[in-house]
């Protein structure tokens, strides 16, 4: 399987591209103000066509160029056609947990992020482009694996906190020399890359490398998180490669012994505020 990472130029947000295999259509997750560019480069190396967006979670920073790394594909050809070539190949499906549905609407407005009186649209330095095709997150892939590209089966772990959205997806990825693997501390030695399997998690802003992410953004929920945070400490094997929303890869193994904000939460997670 491909797992290329790419930054988005506003808040350094992680965007993901992922295939079964070279040629083949991509899944592109959390494409963010300015990371289009980028995901195109990826999927050009690869010889890759878009054939869905998947977002984490509805803020503005992990949702701004969906629509324009679509026109991006449209331009230049690189929409998957689908079985028997029949899509629509100036379209492309972006999926997104319901609870964040509405935020598609106005991402920046129900995010809420000012800096120095400038809105996110003014950060970016473009206007919101709502997708074309937005869907929710299928019901069944809460239970299941499903497909959204072919090869790339995700199942969804709801985590809401962050905001009222946040979902978990996991995979089963047969990797080698990824560089994510080496960051992740997943792997230690160059000699020693040969592919075998690697249960990943895309967990957006929920699980960073030392820290988690914030509640205090509108949806936003402390007692919330703390209780995502105790069932994923609990559950999640200790072996995970996580891929968050911002910053470096790390591994639960790693969160259990470094990050303090999961410690607090093994505690706190069956607090309620009432």
């Amino acid at each position: 399987m491909l797992i290329e990472r790419t930054l988005a130029a506003v808040f350094g947000s992680n965007c993901y591209v992922l295939a079964a295999e070279p040629g083949a259509p991509a899944l592109v997750v959390d494409p963010g103000a300015g990371a289009a560019r980028g995901a195109m480069a990826l999927m050009r190396s690869s010889h890759l066509r878009l054939g869905a967006i998947l977002l984490t979670h509805g803020h503005a920073d992990h949702v701004w160029d969906a629509q324009r790394l679509i026109d991006a594909a449209v331009t230049e050809g690189r929409v998957d056609a689908g079985p028997g070539g029949t899509a629509d190949p100036t379209s492309v499906p972006v999926y997104i947990p319901q609870p964040d549905h509405y935020r598609l609407d106005d991402p920046a407005a129900t995010t809420g992020i000012t800096v120095d009186g400038k809105t996110f649209a003014d950060l970016a330095g473009s206007a919101w482009l709502r997708p074309a095709d937005v869907r929710p997150f299928p019901q069944d892939g809460f239970v299941h694996a499903v497909e959204l590209v072919p090869g790339v089966a995700v199942r969804a772990v709801p985590a809401p906190g962050h905001s009222e959205g946040s979902t978990l997806f996991f995979l089963n990825a047969r990797l080698g020399d990824n560089q994510l693997l080496f960051e992740a501390e997943a792997l230690d030695d160059p000699a020693d890359a040969d592919e075998r399997d690697y249960l990943v998690a895309l967990d957006g802003d929920v699980i960073f490398k030392g820290s988690v992410g914030r509640t205090d953004l509108p949806g936003g929920d402390q007692y919330q998180m703390w209780a995502t945070l105790r069932l994923l400490a609990s559950a999640v094997d200790p072996d995970t490669v996580l891929l968050p929303g911002h910053g470096a890869a790390t591994t639960m193994a790693h969160e259990h012994h470094a990050n303090p904000y999961l410690a607090e939460a093994k505690v706190r997670g069956g607090e309620t505020g009432a």
